[in-house]
């Protein structure tokens, strides 16, 4: 396994993968990886010749700097769980390599984007669409690999390769969670004791609520109580609960198409997310 931090090096590797007919997969990432990051590497293992897995704390989707600055960064534990895993390449560029002087091109996403967590985190996708266009540039992957705990960002993503026809096929994968529910995500890192063992509520909330819709219970009733029941668990605020339409996230009513049943909510000072099918 290589770690490699420049744009030359990364397409000299590939080109030598694709002239010898190579099918590349890439997962990227923000590293702090954890089991779901490794149920990926596994999938594009599974379904590509190469793999590489992209490392890159993207400064221009987090619109709190105070986020970014606590962003756990632990290369050298993931090189070594990458290592294990059987990745041909890790793709570590700094900032300055991705985003060079006089960088001035941002991609935008319309629709899917903009509610939930566009809302809530102005630039966020915009900074996302961005950082992911240039990775697939960069590293000329047949396959990408994202989780499905991002559902947003997996539509977002879709979409963008759907409309700028970037050669690139997104495969999507199941979320991973702990063994009491909890999505696993990097920001798990940093909840308290007493937040850790309140967090599964999250979960098990959603696992509720979206059997009740399913019931056909009132929509509008149903979510207002399980945000209420959120609250009561020992979360500060409930930002959404909100039940969409899969793949354009539209506002929906009743149970007549693929839905999404999404939220985010924060408890002690970590915002969680969370996603499942209805």
């Amino acid at each position: 396994m290589q770690i490699l931090r420049t744009v030359a090096e990364l397409r000299t590797r590939v080109r030598g993968w694709k002239s010898d007919g190579r099918q590349v997969g890439v997962v990227p990432t923000m590293g702090a990886l954890h089991e779901g990051h490794l149920s990926l590497v596994r999938a594009a293992k599974r379904g590509c010749d190469r793999v590489i897995v992209t490392i890159f704390v993207n400064p221009k989707q987090f619109n709190n700097p105070d986020d970014l600055q606590k962003y756990p960064r632990t290369e050298d534990s993931d090189a070594a769980l990458l290592a294990a895993e059987g990745v041909d390449v890790i793709f570590a560029p700094g900032p300055d390599e991705v985003y060079p002087e006089g960088f001035a091109t941002q991609v935008a996403v319309s629709g899917v984007s903009e509610p939930l967590e566009g809302t809530m985190r102005p630039g966020h996708f915009e900074g996302v669409a961005t950082v992911v266009a240039k990775l697939f540039g960069m590293t000329q992957a047949d396959r990408a690999y994202f989780g499905q705990k991002d559902w947003q960002q997996l539509q977002v993503v879709k979409r963008l390769v759907a409309d700028l026809n970037i050669p690139i096929e997104i495969v999507g994968a199941e979320t991973v969670r702990e063994h009491d529910g909890l999505a696993m995500s990097s920001r798990n890192l940093r909840l308290d004791p007493l937040s850790r063992a309140q967090a599964p509520a999250l979960y098990r909330i959603m696992t509720r609520v979206a059997g009740q819709l399913r019931d056909g219970a009132p929509v509008d009733q149903t979510l207002a109580q399980g945000r209420e029941d959120l609250l009561q668990a020992g979360f500060s605020a409930v930002e959404y609960l909100e039940l969409r339409a899969a793949s354009t996230l539209a506002p929906i009513a009743t149970l007549d198409a693929p839905a999404r049943l999404l939220a985010a909510a924060t408890i002690g000072d970590v915002r969680l997310i969370d996603n499942i099918p209805v």
